[in-house]
C-alpha cells in the first residue's frame, strides 16, 4: 500500500539527513573548523524541498533511490551554500536561519565564505563521482543543468539583481525575472536532475516537468514573500519581516498579500495542469505543489 504524503515526505527528509551526514566530511577531519561549519550549514534544518522534488521527479521516471539521494544531496549542498552566503553582512545581513544562528554568527564571516565555496565544489564532486544516469550524455546534461542553475544566469544572478533592487519598487514581471533565477532555477534543477536519474521520458512529459518546475519555483518565492510579511520569526525559523525592513521588492509589496496568494494559487494550478502527460506517476509532484503553495512555514 502506498504511503500518504506526510509519511513519504518524512521518509525522504530522514533519508536525506542520513545521506548528507554520510557525504559531508567529518567534523573532526582536517580542516576541522571548516568541516564542522559545512555540517552546521547543511544538517538539522530546513524542509528539504529540493530533495523532495528530486525524489518526486525520480519516481515519475522510475529512478533508483540510490541515484536520487546523490543528486538530491548535490542540489541541497548548493542550496545550503547559497544560504550561508546570502546571510552574510555584505548580502542580507541576517543572524537567524533554520531556527539557529547563521553560519557567520556561529563561526565567522571568512568561514562562512569558505563553507559556500566548499559546499559548491563538493556538490559537483558528487555528480562526477557517482553513476547517476544510464547514458553518460544524460549525466553530463545534469551537471550542466546544476551549473547553469547556480551561476550568473541562475541563482547567483538572481541574488545580484535582488541586491541592486533594494530600495526600489519592481513590477511583477521584473520580480518574476529575478526570482526565476534566484529561487526558481535551483528548484527546476532539482526536478530535472531527479528525472534524469531514471529512464527516458517522452517529449511531452519532459516539457510538462519543465513547466511544472518553473511554476512551483516561482510559487515557492511568492509564498515565501507572503510568509515573511505575515508569519512570526518562531514559525519561520528566520527573521520575519526582514524584506520590508530592508526595502526589498517582494510580491507582497507589488500585489498585496491577498493578491500574492491568488497568484501563487494560479501558479499551483498551472503546475498541476503541466503534469497531465505523466498521469499517476506524478502523484508526489502534485502533492508537493500543494505543500509548497499551502504551507504555513
Amino acid at each position: 500500500m502506498e504511503r500518504d504524503f506526510a509519511s513519504w515526505m518524512g521518509s525522504v527528509q530522514a533519508r536525506m539527513e542520513d545521506v548528507l551526514t554520510r557525504l559531508l566530511p567529518g567534523a573532526s577531519v582536517a580542516p576541522a573548523r571548516l568541516h564542522a561549519a559545512m555540517r552546521y550549514a547543511t544538517l538539522e534544518g530546513g524542509k528539504r524541498v529540493r530533495p523532495l522534488l528530486c525524489f518526486a521527479a525520480g519516481e515519475a521516471s522510475g529512478a533508483m533511490p540510490e541515484r536520487l539521494e546523490i543528486a538530491a544531496a548535490a542540489v541541497e549542498m548548493i542550496h545550503a551554500y547559497s544560504l550561508a552566503h546570502d546571510d552574510l553582512p555584505c548580502m542580507d545581513n541576517d543572524i537567524l536561519r533554520r531556527g539557529k544562528p547563521t553560519v557567520h554568527v556561529e563561526f565567522d564571516e571568512a568561514t562562512a565564505l569558505l563553507v559556500g565555496d566548499a559546499l559548491q565544489a563538493l556538490a559537483f564532486h558528487l555528480l562526477a563521482e557517482h553513476r547517476l544516469a544510464d547514458a553518460p550524455a544524460t549525466q553530463l546534461e545534469m551537471v550542466a543543468t546544476l551549473a547553469l542553475a547556480a551561476g550568473s544566469r541562475g541563482m547567483a544572478g538572481g541574488q545580484s539583481i535582488d541586491l541592486e533592487a533594494t530600495g526600489k519598487m519592481l513590477a511583477v514581471p521584473e520580480l518574476e525575472a529575478m526570482h526565476i533565477r534566484k529561487t526558481g532555477a535551483l528548484i527546476r534543477a532539482a526536478v530535472v536532475l531527479g528525472a534524469g536519474c531514471g529512464g527516458p521520458l517522452a517529449a511531452a512529459a519532459r516539457a510538462g516537468l519543465d513547466r511544472y518546475a518553473k511554476c512551483v519555483g516561482l510559487a515557492f518565492q511568492v509564498v515565501d514573500d507572503v510568509l515573511d510579511a505575515e508569519a512570526s520569526t518562531a514559525t519561520l525559523g528566520k527573521t520575519a519581516g526582514k524584506d520590508s525592513k530592508q526595502g526589498k521588492p517582494t510580491f507582497v509589496s507589488a500585489l498585496g498579500a491577498a493578491h500574492a496568494r491568488e497568484f501563487a494559487e494560479d501558479l499551483r494550478q498551472d503546475a498541476l495542469a503541466a503534469l497531465a502527460p505523466l498521469g499517476e506517476r506524478a502523484r508526489r509532484l502534485r502533492e508537493l505543489a500543494d505543500f509548497i503553495v499551502l504551507r504555513k512555514f
